[in-house]
């Protein structure tokens, strides 16, 4: 089985159901298919696209995002899902990295087309304006497809190569496979029990791994719908679409939450469950969100080169504040020292995953890869622990952990402490060189709209709570972290900021 032929097994079961709301349009499991067919048609018709070969797709959140991506699975080839705010000289040395010839995109984006072109000659542009121009009835889903003359994609065959942030250096391509994906919609299935009347809000941008598998694939496979949600500003926006469309799962970001915890939201939610990743979910969020929605809060963990979702807080068992939860079905979490030994219960090390969801490396960088395999583990470089009833915990990044005179200082200690201040909406810590100690902790706070913070009164709340050496030197008011597109915080920026006197 590959992506596109289990895509199709969900359209045989049930062509005429709604498997797409934006806004006033619905799309039906029909739709899809035939904009999914046309797509791959145009690919390898037109544009000359064989098996193997790198699409790229380069777009807003939109409702041709999806037939895009199973268009270009369905003609043998592989998808590169590229962010849509980088800039043409990010994107370019994507399509130069993967070695795109054709790449998909829009209008909208149509600023920056002349710049790719430039910089890569042999560049051709798939404007999905086209598709909008394809007649939407007519024929069973069957009959508009037409089996390729060349093999189908095996599940082993790489379907999608994820470009990591590159928050540390220049982005690298995870490559993920037909099975890769398809194992980590399974195991996200079950932890989820996601059924067909499912309905997943998805705002988070498509081309994250996050969105890919549990906004658009996992929903799209057990046969439930997508509401993909036109405006969020203001939230109330996007809240109106929930409520309208029934959504019944939300999959959001820990600052989502938060914002909805300070929201006038006076009316119950449809949801059954939401689900935090991409960030780490402050304690002091889940704790309000619960208590003001009476809705289970699921904070879970993963990362790209693991498809990406690798542990889930359980729905129908103990959920542990602060804990990322236990492994999903069908997936090994191991913590475990720079030798590879593995360690007991509560102690630190490095979180290890091994699964049929593990990437198969990463794009032409055997060197790369051989960094964070090992004896068949990932190595995630996230440190954290397991405690005695086999919950994981995050305490840091690796390479966030601080030495302040030689002692482990890992910075999400203390911004869960932050959080706990009144009139705090987001904190970050970081450490900065310092010539007694080795380093030091600086924070980085935003306020909540009205609320006034005080440097001292936010030391002197953390010493009653954080040893002396834990707290931060330095505490910076900003109007805003400084945040990638799928919402996580640029440490690497803020260490650059020039700290005032």
């Amino acid at each position: 089985m590959n992506l596109a032929g289990a895509f199709a097994e969900s359209v045989r079961l049930r062509p005429h159901k709604i498997a797409l709301f934006w806004g006033e349009r619905e799309y039906s499991y029909t739709d899809l298919w035939r904009l999914s067919a046309f797509v791959s048609g145009q690919l390898r018709q037109r544009f000359g696209v064989k098996p193997g070969d790198r699409v790229g797709l380069w777009l807003k959140n939109c409702p041709e995002f999806i037939p895009s991506l199973f268009g270009i699975l369905h003609s043998g080839a592989v998808v590169v899902p590229i962010n849509n705010f980088l800039k043409p000289d990010e994107v370019n040395y994507i399509l130069n990295d993967a070695g795109i010839d054709v790449l998909i995109t829009d209008a909208e984006l149509g600023t920056h087309h002349r710049a790719l072109e430039a910089a890569r000659p042999h560049l051709k542009l798939f404007r999905i304006e086209q598709l909008a121009e394809q007649e939407m009835g007519g024929g069973s889903p069957r009959s508009e497809v037409q089996s390729p003359s060349y093999p189908e994609p095996t599940g082993s065959d790489l379907a999608v190569i994820i470009y990591t942030s590159g928050t540390t250096g220049r982005p690298k391509g995870a490559m993920l496979s037909h099975n890769n994906l398809l194992h980590n919609v399974e195991s996200c299935r079950i932890v989820l029990q996601t059924v067909e009347l499912d309905r997943f809000a998805v705002f988070l941008p498509l081309f994250h791994s996050y969105m890919l598998t549990v906004g658009m694939l996992l929903p799209l496979l057990v046969g439930g719908s997508l509401v993909l949600i036109k405006s969020l500003h203001p939230i109330k926006n996007a809240l109106q679409e929930i409520l309208e469309r029934q959504a019944t799962v939300l999959p959001a970001i820990p600052q989502f939450y938060r914002s909805m915890v300070n929201a006038p939201i006076h009316v119950p939610l449809p949801l059954r469950i939401c689900v935090s990743g991409a960030a780490p979910l402050p304690a002091q969020v889940l704790k309000e969100f619960e208590a003001k929605f009476h809705i289970p809060l699921i904070e879970g963990y993963g990362l790209s080169e693991a498809s990406p979702v690798v542990t889930k807080n359980p729905l129908d068992h103990t959920r542990k504040a602060g804990s990322i939860g236990l492994p999903i079905p069908h997936v090994t979490v191991s913590i475990q020292d720079d030798a590879g030994r593995e360690l007991g219960t509560n102690e630190i090390g490095e979180l290890c995953v091994r699964g049929g969801n593990v990437m198969l490396g990463y794009w032409k960088q055997p060197a790369e890869t051989a960094k964070v395999m090992r004896d068949g583990w990932l190595l995630t470089g996230d440190i954290g622990y397991r405690d005695d009833e086999g919950y994981y915990f995050i305490t840091d990044r690796k390479k966030d952990m601080l030495l302040v005179n030689g002692i482990n200082v890992y910075p999400r200690e203390i911004e869960e402490i932050l959080y706990q201040f009144p009139g705090v909406k987001e904190a970050a810590v970081v450490g900065r060189p310092d010539p007694r100690k080795g380093e030091q902790p600086i924070a980085f706070v935003v306020a909540n709209d009205g609320a006034i913070l005080e440097e001292k009164a936010l030391q002197q709340f953390m010493r009653h709570k954080l040893a002396d050496y834990k707290v931060p030197r330095k505490i910076v008011l900003l109007p805003a972290l400084p945040r990638n597109a799928t919402g996580k915080i640029l440490k690497t920026t803020l260490r650059d900021l020039p700290l005032p006197s």
